[in-house]
């Protein structure tokens, strides 16, 4: 009787035990399950975490936002991960397809989601601050005169001048949303003093440069002489040529960023006549500053001008350039392009 008793015991504690287990691992099974089904979205969607937020609080926020479905699930399985403290800060873009698993891998590891900007070649400053001040993600818009606060340039050669033209490299940025406008212009600094240091190291011999600022300011000016990337060793090789002779660069684009906002798209003899610091018309040698900023090819082109014997060029109308070795052939092509065969489509740039 006894035995009977002890081993109906036994049998009843073994069946609960199992039943135990067999719940406990459906419910694993069941999470294992959800970990992998798709999230709740049709479209890709922005989903932002604060700084300070909770698991709690990103749950039903992502709840409310038709993320994920069923919220308690997705909680204890951020749990059982062990991720409820992990959560990054950040704006997230989730697209149809994600599981409930990369999601929460999304949110530990801080995938979160990035912007960019182009700083084009052959900008201003002035130019580029107004495109990185109105970029919907960027925040804390700057003013030239706190750029001039903010950023102390470190580049050989730089003189005393609040003038920070041309020490931005153009390239393309990207950063998460909230990043400050200063942020990507400390980064736009540094990546020029590294371009400009690199080409430096690897430059021509006998270049009439003094200093890689020099060779800067030079760069700028091919920026804003052609939009053709062939021809930037040939437009330096121009302006190389004119310095070693102690000729006059004489070239248009120094004398419109002389003129500031004066310029309203042509320029007349009188602008050309004007003493100003960048008439290159009326000044020896180098403008005192770049008059743009500029891309790596630009700063190549500068240092490793193409040898030949042209000393002038003019623009044919198609955006490319007419090169001449004499002023007489100069003077012949001038009248061709500009004059007698002027196009009527004629455009400064390349399409």
């Amino acid at each position: 009787m006894v035995k009977k008793l002890l081993l109906a015991v036994i049998g009843g504690l073994s069946v609960a035990t199992l039943l135990i287990g067999l719940t406990v691992a459906g419910g694993w099974y069941g999470l294992r399950w959800y970990a992998q089904q798709p999230v709740a979205l049709a479209a890709d969607a922005e989903f932002v975490i604060s700084r300070g937020d909770h698991l709690g609080r990103v749950v039903e926020r992502l709840a409310a936002a038709n993320v994920v479905r069923y919220p308690k699930l997705f909680a204890l399985f951020a749990r059982l991960e062990g991720a409820a403290a992990d959560l990054h800060a950040g704006e997230y873009l989730i697209s149809p397809g994600t599981t409930n698993s990369q999601l929460l891998t999304k949110f530990i590891t801080g995938d979160i989601r990035d912007y960019s900007i182009t700083l084009v070649e052959g900008l201003t400053l002035k130019e580029l601050l107004v495109a990185l001040n109105q970029h919907p993600k960027l925040v804390q818009p700057m003013t030239l005169a706190e750029l001039r606060t903010a950023i102390k340039p470190d580049i050989e050669g730089v003189p005393e001048t609040e003038n920070l033209e041309g020490l931005f490299f153009a390239d393309t940025y990207r950063f998460p949303a909230g990043t400050a406008v200063s942020d990507v212009l400390d980064r736009a600094h540094e990546q020029l003093k590294s371009v400009l240091n690199q080409e430096w190291a690897g430059r021509a011999d006998g270049l009439p440069y003094q200093s890689p600022y020099q060779a800067l300011i030079m760069a700028s000016i091919i920026e804003k002489e052609t939009g053709v990337p062939s021809e930037r060793p040939d437009i330096a090789g121009v302006f190389v040529r004119r310095l070693e002779k102690k000729m006059r660069l004489q070239t248009d684009p120094t004398v419109i960023y002389g003129l500031g906002e004066r310029y309203a798209g042509k320029l007349n003899r009188s602008m050309l006549r004007e003493l100003t610091p960048y008439n290159t018309y009326r000044i020896s040698g180098l403008p005192p500053t770049p008059i743009a900023s500029v891309g790596r090819d630009a700063i190549n082109a500068a240092l490793n001008p193409a040898s030949g014997q042209s000393l002038y060029f003019v623009a044919r109308g198609d955006g490319t350039h007419h090169f001449s070795n004499t002023l007489s052939e100069h003077n012949q092509a001038v009248r061709k392009y500009q004059i007698t065969e002027r196009r009527e489509d004629y455009r400064s740039t390349v399409n």
